[in-house]
């Protein structure tokens, strides 16, 4: 009877080694397999950048493929992409019609919000040309809050000196690059003053002037805006200080590229240099990139909905 209870005693011992013992040294060996795999597995690489780019009222034209395509000489990479909003309005009716510049600014809105919301955490980059320039600060005011931009190249913006960027600037964690020259006096000089500016002033525009900070806006935001004036030096680079010298692909290779990569503008030495030749239609870029944006004329995938499906809502 005594060796009877032993034996069960032993048996009992045993299977409680088995059940206790054996399962948890089992489940810990997995796990810890689990996680030497997890560690050794490289970190998925980060959404390719995307930079989009607005044209001014003469619709999208090889000046501005010259200009991207310099960026991506200039070493810029991702998607990089165009949206003509003028539409059937070219010239004075983008400039002069207020119904296009809310419709425009709707679908660029929800256009950024679209490539930021299927990759969290893209890089969102833009550039601005002109009148172009507005329809880039009436998207980003309408942003969601948790939707942004990293930084904006603005190129001779046709905007009043006065307008308040505070509600855009809110939506760019980096900087707005805001290039103007005394030297544009025919378009956003005399032609500003004539006709007005994209948003309805007849004044010189600050792409001529440069922006002015009125008294309601917010100085925390306006601490994002760094203007930049014309610098002679530029002639080296094709930019001599008229409307469209800021869309030369030497000048966006060696002075927008860098600028918008590292935060830094390249200083150009002023001793004569040889001019790039110009070229019709425009080269495709030296550098390597998505198939896409070889030449940079793809355009954005809002431009595929007719402007005038699209409801008109105040910027």
């Amino acid at each position: 009877m005594r060796r009877s209870r032993r034996a069960f005693s032993f048996i009992c011992a045993l299977i409680g080694c088995v059940a206790v013992g054996c399962s948890p040294h089992h489940d810990a060996t997995i796990k810890h397999a689990v996680v030497a795999i997890a560690a050794t597995q490289p970190d998925p690489p980060p959404p390719p950048p995307y930079h989009l780019h607005l044209n001014g009222i003469g619709g999208y034209r090889f000046i501005d493929k010259y200009m991207l395509v310099g960026l991506q000489d200039g070493g810029v990479t991702g998607d990089v992409r165009a949206y003509d909003w003028t539409g059937v309005d070219v010239g004075l009716g983008a400039l002069l019609v207020d119904s296009r510049h809310r419709e425009q600014a709707k679908k660029v809105a929800e256009l950024i919000t679209e490539i930021a919301r299927e990759q969290p955490g893209r890089r969102i980059t833009l550039s601005t040309h002109s009148a172009g320039a507005g329809i880039a600060v009436w998207a980003l005011a309408q942003l969601p809050d948790d939707v942004n931009v990293d930084s904006i190249l603005m190129l001779a913006p046709a905007l009043s000196p006065q307008f308040d960027l505070s509600p855009a600037l809110r939506h760019v964690t980096g900087k707005l690059y805001a290039f103007y020259s005394p030297y544009d006096g025919a378009v956003l000089g005399l032609g500003t003053k004539m006709f007005g500016t994209v948003d309805g002033v007849k004044t010189e525009a600050a792409g001529k002037v440069g922006f002015k900070m009125p008294t309601t806006a917010d100085p925390n935001q306006y601490e994002k805006l760094v203007q930049v004036p014309y610098d002679s030096a530029w002639m080296r680079l094709g930019n001599i200080g008229d409307h469209i010298g800021t869309l030369n692909r030497a000048f966006a290779r060696e002075v927008l590229a860098p600028l918008m990569l590292t935060g830094q503008l390249p200083r150009i030495a002023t001793a004569p240099g040889k001019k790039e030749p110009i070229s019709f239609p425009p080269p495709r870029p030296t550098s390597k990139a998505m198939p896409t944006t070889i030449p940079a004329t793809a355009p954005a995938a809002a431009a595929a909905t007719p402007a005038a499906t699209m409801p008109a809502t105040a910027p």
